[in-house]
Parts: C-alpha cells; structure tokens; sequence
C-alpha cells in the first residue's frame, strides 16, 4: 500500500531534497508553500503524515495546528524548523507534533520518523501554551538541539532523568524546564545539592527524622522527598552521595515509600527524580564508590550539557540575554558591540555558562561606556583566564608554516591539499570526543550526517575504531 505524505515547506531547495528521498522509500508526496493551500489540500483528501515547516509565507505552521487537528485528528504531524530555540520544540510538544526537527536535520533520521508516524498513530494529549519569557535555556546550536528535544520527549511521562555536563553548563536549568513545562509543574520544585550536605546529615536532610532520632534532633523534620511530593525532586551532584545513602535512596526510587531516620512507619510519596552531576560515573561503578544498580535506576534517559566551547555560536545570545538581566538587577543598561562579542568568543570557558553571566555582569558594571567593546573585555577580564585569539592564531599559523614547510604543495593546489590535511585529523577529533557516535559528531562538527558519512569513507577513517571499550 502507497502511503501519502503532505509536505509544507516553503524553501524549494529543502522541499526538494526531502520529496526525492519520501518518493524513494515509496511514498506519495504531495508539497506545498503555505498555509491556505494546505488547508486546501487537507479539506480535499486525506494524508497519512504531514511534514510543515513553522515559519510559512503566509503565516507560523504551528500556531496554525488547530485547522489541521480538526480537518485529520489522527494525522501525524512532524514539525521542521529553523527557529532552533528551545520554545519552539516545546510549541512542537505543545501541539502534539510526533517528531519535531530542527535544521538542518539528519535526512535519514527524516525517513525513519516518517515510516514510525505511517506505521504507528500516536497518543493524543492535552498541551498548554507556554510561557517563552519562563524558558530559561538559551542557544540555537547544533549542540543544544538534541538536549531541546530530550526535554520535550519528557515532559508528559515522569521518567528518570540524569542530567549530565560540566559545572557551569546549566544541569538545574534543564531541571527546571522539565518541571516547569511538564504534567508536574502546579507541584513542588526541590533542589538538593548532595555535595553541600555533610554525609552524616543527608539522609536526615533527604528523608526526614523523627524528634530524639539522634543528638540535636529536638523536633521532628520533613525530608526533601516528603516536600517534593507530588512535584519533582532535583538531587543536583548525585555523584557525592555517600555509600550508604545510595542504599536508601535505591530503595525509595524502587518502592516509592520512606522512612524518616529514626521513624517506624513508611510513607508513600509521589515525586519525580531528576539527577545530575559533572562527573564521570562509569569509573566510579568500576571502583565501588558508585552503586551499579542505582546508576541505571537513575539514567532512565540521559541529557547531556555541551560545555559552552562546543556551542560558541550560542554566545552572542547568552551575552545579550545576560546583559538585560544585568539591567533587571539594577546595573547600568548596556550594549555590546560585535568586536567584543568576538572577542568572548574565543575563550575557553572552563566555567561554562555561569562563568560566562558573571563576566557579562561584570562588564556591564565597570563598562564607561553603553556600549561595551573589544577593549573593554581586555579592561575587564583578566588575561590569565582569556584564552585569547592571539595565542589560538599563532598556534594555527605555526602549524601550517611547519605543514608547509615539509609538504610543499605545488602552485594551485595550496587550498585542496591544506583542507585535505586538516579535515582527518578534524574529523578524528570528533569521532574521539563523541565516543564513535556519527550523529553526535555530524551535531559537534555542524555538519549533516551523511556529508559525515561520505567524507569517513573518503578519508578511510573507521568511526568503530573511536568507540571506547568499557
């Protein structure tokens, strides 16, 4: 049986490319570039999916998901979009869309998500419209887009979610998101920081203890699980809890009941977990300071954090957003020129996205003038902790003077043979840093994957040769 597939979508070149591999897998596609012509089509006769980009000539695809609700209520809709923020894949949710994609996406991801729509009609549920100025998570990256739509795929179920990433990436933003988009957001948000707790104090701190449990407890205390009931509870740096509270905490996400330190009688309780930490569990589990069985009781589904040198084309919309915060929090209002941006733009960030706000807060103090430039950034921010441009330029001439110097390529071929030469070991940098994974490293490389793919087996390199051993 054929199966018809409405595709809208205004930009020709995309539509082209996305209608030859549908009619190659089989499937009957019908395109169009705007909404009336759409609902013209969809009044006329019936789809089995219907691709639509959001921004259209005459109108957002998605505010307008109502019209086609009611004209095909079974219909999957997978939603495409360049309008890569983190509002638009919830709007995405938010619509009951069956897959949401933001460009460019991977064309074979495309086609899979088509044949699962086709085959499998999904759920339909209830969604509210969000609150944009509520969102806290800021960037259009590549690398942000998956950690988008892990969110979205979380927040109608209560699953387990561990949270991954450097200190500084915004782990407890992603916590707060999933609550605060999601089925449990009219309850309690409790964040818990096991790494500011002494040990002996956490499981009191995280369960509760009755009066005389203990020396000092004088009155009886509601642990955190208790306070979160019915709501979510964040266990931030799960990687410092203590042994022996892994075991209680294993046994509570179990059976879903606690007992207060001291207590008899076992109490249900109706939480969410959401964990996270900035370090490496596996060895930990390898060297018994990690619980096995509570790691995979936790890491239900994995979000992971770029560390924002992997995202550097998010900081020119963190630095603005970071300056109107300034300026909400009383300091003088400011601007930032581009010169200046660049120049952030070339640091390291060892303290991520936090280190970032701080730096931007502290140039809209000390900046003499609205508008922030280059030389303000050298003013304002210390050398030792620049990582500037100077350093990486002059490590990147050095490198190609010396590959020069050996190759020697002839006249004319200079650009072909230094792109050649660079791109491998560019490549392999990817493949190592995504353990082998080729859509991770198509994502961090900015790249589409079967452009990945092609140039792989172009270079002869082996991406199973990257992945780790554990």
């Amino acid at each position: 049986m054929t199966h018809s597939v409405l595709l809208v979508e205004d930009d020709k070149g995309i539509a082209t490319v996305i209608t030859e591999a549908l009619r190659e897998e089989g499937y009957d596609v019908t395109t169009c570039e705007s909404i009336a012509r759409r609902d013209a089509l969809l009044a006329d006769g019936g789809f089995d999916v219907m691709l639509t980009d959001v921004i259209l000539e005459d109108g957002d695809g998605l505010a307008s998901i109502d019209v086609v609700r009611e004209c095909a209520p079974d219909m999957p809709v997978i939603v495409l979009s360049a309008q890569n923020t983190l509002d638009t894949a919830v709007r995405a949710s938010d619509s009951r869309a069956f897959e949401y994609f933001p460009k460019p996406f991977d064309l074979d991801e495309l086609t899979q998500a088509v044949r699962q729509a086709v085959a499998n009609r999904p759920s339909v549920s209830n969604g509210g419209e969000s609150d944009e100025g509520a969102l806290p998570l800021i960037g259009r990256s590549p690398a942000m887009q998956g950690v988008y739509r892990m969110i979205t795929r979380v927040l109608r179920n209560d699953l387990t979610v561990l949270v991954t990433g450097e200190s500084g990436t915004g782990k407890e933003l992603v916590a707060e998101a999933i609550h605060e988009l999601g089925a449990r957001k009219t309850g309690p948000f409790i964040a818990v920081n096991m790494a500011a707790i002494p040990h002996d104090l956490l499981e009191s701190e995280l369960f509760g203890h009755e009066r005389g449990a203990f020396t000092g407890a004088v009155s009886q205390q509601i642990g955190k699980f208790e306070q979160a009931n019915g709501g979510t509870l964040f266990l931030d740096e799960i990687g410092d809890m203590p042994a022996e509270a892994q075991t209680r905490l294993l046994r509570a996400l179990q059976s879903g009941r606690i007992r207060r330190v001291g207590g008899r009688q076992e109490i249900g309780v109706d939480v969410r977990i959401i964990a996270a930490t900035n370090r490496d569990l596996a060895p930990m589990i390898a060297d018994g300071r990690f619980r096995e069985d509570l790691y995979y009781r936790l890491n239900v589904v994995p979000i992971h954090l770029p560390p924002l040198r992997e995202r550097r084309e998010d900081i020119a919309a963190l630095v603005r957003h970071f300056l109107v915060q300034a300026a909400t929090e009383g300091l003088p209002r400011r601007q930032i020129g581009e010169d200046a941006i660049a120049r952030l733009a070339v640091r390291q960030w060892p303290g991520n996205v936090r280190e970032l706000r701080n730096v931007v807060f502290r140039l809209a103090l000390l900046a003499r003038e609205d508008v922030i430039d280059a030389s303000t950034v050298e003013d304002c921010v210390p050398a030792e902790t620049s990582g500037g441009e100077a350093p990486i330029r002059d490590g990147f001439e050095s490198a190609l003077g010396e590959w020069l110097a050996i190759n020697g390529p002839s006249q004319g071929t200079l650009y072909h043979a230094a792109l050649a030469s660079f791109e491998k070991p560019l490549f392999e940098h990817a493949l190592r840093e995504t353990d082998g994974n080729q859509l991770r490293a198509a994502q961090l490389l900015g790249i589409n994957r079967n452009t990945l793919r092609k140039r792989l087996s172009e270079l002869r390199i082996a991406p199973e040769s990257f992945v780790k051993r554990r």
